[in-house]
This record gives C-alpha cells, structure tokens and sequence, in this order.
C-alpha cells in the first residue's frame, strides 16, 4: 500500500510541480525503486522527448533548406550572413544526428516534412511566388550535411 500511495504522491506532483516530479522520479530509479515510479507520465515524457528531438531536426532543416532555396534563387542577394546560417544550422543537424543516431533513417523523411515549410519561409523572405521553387527538394541529405555544398542559379 506505500508504493500505491507513493505512485498516487507522484501523479499529483507531476499535475502541480513538474521540476519536483522530475528529481522525485530520478532519485527513485538512481534507488531502484522502481515500483514507486509514476510511470505513466514517466512513459509519456519519453515519448515527447522523441517526438521533440524529430521536431527539432525538422525545425533546423526548415532554415538550411529556406537559406539554400534563397541561395540559389536570388543569386544576386547572397551574404556572408546567408552563408553563416547555412553553415551553422548544418553543425546543429550534425550535431543533433550525432546526438542521436537513430534519427539518421529518419532525416529523409523529416526533409520531405520541412520543405514546404522552407519554400513559404523562403517567398517570405524573397519575395519570390511559390512556383518560382521546385515542387520536391532538390537538395539531397548528403547535399544538405555538405560543407562545401552551395546550390547555384
């Protein structure tokens, strides 16, 4: 019966204090308590961590995709401020790839997932109509993680 109360204790720390909930749950597994962790919300809370990491790896291909469309696009506009970004979003995929080697099978997926993003991004940014980009991304994963890869006109 103390673990149920313990378990009951648990679930209502995780509806009023987050942070608490969390070193509560920490110290009993660091204990191998595990019979008095909340694992409900312990389960839920590993799942938005995946869904945040692919999120987030979605989020950063927006930007490199939107600055390369913009790259090879308007031409006549690029900057070292471009060229920056680009460079810096690539070293935070990579990172984040590293990080987690398990989101490589996805990254095929998650650029489909950020291109349309990209494109409205880059008319925002450009000026340029819809259709003046490729319907597809034309970039592939290898091209995107490229150092040394700028798209030209």
């Amino acid at each position: 019966m103390v673990a149920l109360t313990c378990i009951d204790e648990l679930t209502n720390l995780y509806e009023i204090d987050y942070d608490a909930w969390l070193h509560r749950n920490l110290e009993l597994l660091r204990q191998s308590r595990f019979t008095e962790l909340d694992v409900e919300h312990r389960v839920e809370e590993m799942e938005d961590l995946g869904r945040k990491d692919r999120g987030e790896l979605i989020s950063r291909l927006v930007i490199l995709i939107a600055h390369l469309l913009k790259w090879q696009f308007q031409p006549a506009h690029r900057s070292f401020s471009w060229r920056g970004s680009i460079a810096e979003q690539r070293m935070r995929v990579a990172r984040q790839l590293k990080l987690s080697p398990s989101l490589n099978p996805f990254l095929s997926q998650a650029i489909c997932e950020a291109y349309d993003d990209a494109v409205e991004l880059a008319c925002e940014e450009t000026g340029l109509p819809l259709d003046a980009f490729p319907r597809d991304c034309p970039y592939l994963p290898t091209q995107l993680l490229d150092k040394g890869f700028f798209p030209e006109s």
